[in-house]
């Protein structure tokens, strides 16, 4: 009998040996093929947005073809027969099965952020990378003929693979992808899968030339209980900038799509009003994604308007129809903030701006794991448990608000209890 049982035990084990070693290879060899075109798809994007903000840059008087721009933009959607558009929220409600990211999306995305771009809108870039790389997943799924469940994995490694192409993190982007969706319950068995595209799209983005952000100068304090409580105090006014910060995109987006119905006028007065709020300030910085003004705040400059007027600018930009993303505007409005609440807390300006990007980013996302990661990846471990620290405070007290309104809270942020609710 004991022979029996050892011989049935063996062979249950090889059996599971086998399934796992199979999901094993047929994961990685999917991922290589996501994380390639992805990690391609990514690069090229990436270039094409910098070359936009680039030739805005030298081209200021680009502001006022905006408008024009903004009907391009509404054009490409009506003729898509695309009359809601989520953003990233799509990709969130496709990973649960209630929502496609067709292959449609790929060109429509890509072509109206860089028309947002080059026009001089502000807005970033990383919103419709995730859905570029949603598309590339879901469309290598339908290739494949995957059943819903590998369906959902496939949209995330695309998303991841696109993420890490952006900005040279793969491990935030895998974390970011398996975090945002439902938080408080990570996508486990994502991890593979969105590791190895993150992985593959990486190396393909540096082999193209692209590093990342050039934040390496940036050195953190060692580690001294008076400063953590000043990075605490931090990550508490991050908190409340992040619960602006959602607040104000959310309610100009709904302002103008409750009085502006039709989609062309609502570009156009978008365009318009960029063009009065870009001869206001004319410098450009708060035009584009504004990574010149985040590398300058990590250097200890920035002024105390800066972050106020760049949630102005990005708001009336995303809320009338423009493209791109949330993502960096955020970082810029962490960076600012931080850089100027240092001076006052007594820290160094520089390391408060960095703290301030990964803590505001926390608050706005809900992804408290992804964001220390991020800022080991762009600054250094040397700060980790000033970035969790800054992390657990923002996490918290940003309450339930998020970026992306198909988000789901599962779990209390104060106490263990299950309450599956949609982010404000």
């Amino acid at each position: 009998m004991k022979e029996r049982s050892l011989k049935k035990r063996i062979e249950k084990t090889a059996a599971d040996f086998t399934e796992l070693a199979g999901g094993m290879i047929k994961w990685l060899m999917i991922s290589v093929i996501v994380g390639g075109i992805g990690g391609g798809m990514g690069t090229i994007f990436v270039y094409s947005v910098n070359t936009a903000d680039a030739f805005f840059a030298a081209n200021k008087w680009m502001i006022y073809v905006l408008p024009a721009g903004g009907l391009l933009i509404a054009l490409m959607y009506n003729l898509a027969g695309i009359k809601t558009v989520k953003g990233v929220s799509r990709m969130m409600d496709q990973v649960r099965g209630d929502d496609d990211l067709s292959p449609v999306y790929i060109p429509i995305v890509f072509g109206s952020t860089i028309l947002t771009h080059i026009g001089g809108g502000s807005a970033g870039r990383e919103g419709a990378a995730l859905q570029i790389g949603g598309s590339i997943g879901e469309g290598i799924g339908h290739l494949f003929q995957m059943n819903e469940s590998d369906m959902s994995i496939m949209v995330l490694s695309g998303s991841a693979a696109m993420f890490s192409a952006l900005f040279c993190a793969p491990l935030t982007a895998t974390i970011f992808a398996m975090e945002v969706i439902s938080v408080g319950v990570m996508y486990y068995g994502a991890l593979l899968p969105c590791l190895a595209s993150s992985l593959v799209a990486y190396a393909i983005a540096r082999m193209a030339g692209l590093n990342g952000e050039p934040w390496g100068f940036l050195s953190m304090p060692d580690l001294d209980i008076i400063i953590i409580l000043k990075v605490a105090v931090l990550g508490l006014i991050c908190a409340a900038a992040s619960v602006i910060t959602v607040i104000a995109f959310d309610h100009t987006g709904k302002f103008f799509r409750t009085h502006l119905k039709n989609r062309y006028v609502r570009l156009l007065a978008g365009g318009a009003i960029m063009i009065v709020l870009t001869l206001l300030f004319p410098s450009g910085d708060f035009n584009g994604s504004g990574m010149n003004v985040i590398t300058q705040a990590l250097h200890g400059n920035a002024d105390w308007f800066d972050f106020l007027i760049k949630l102005v600018f990005t708001a009336l930009c995303l809320g009338t129809g423009y493209k791109g993303g949330e993502i960096v505007p955020t970082f810029y409005i962490g960076a600012a903030l931080g850089c100027c609440a240092g001076g006052l807390l007594g820290i160094d300006p520089g390391f408060a701006a960095a703290i301030g990007i990964v803590a505001t980013f926390c608050g706005a996302v809900n992804c408290p794991i992804a964001s220390i990661i991020l800022g080991i990846e762009f600054f250094g471990g040397g700060g980790i448990i000033y970035y969790a620290t800054a992390c657990a405070i923002s996490f918290l007290m940003s309450g339930y608000y998020s970026l992306y309104g198909s988000q789901k809270i599962m779990y209390s942020k104060t106490t263990a209890k299950f309450i599956n609710k949609r982010a404000k």
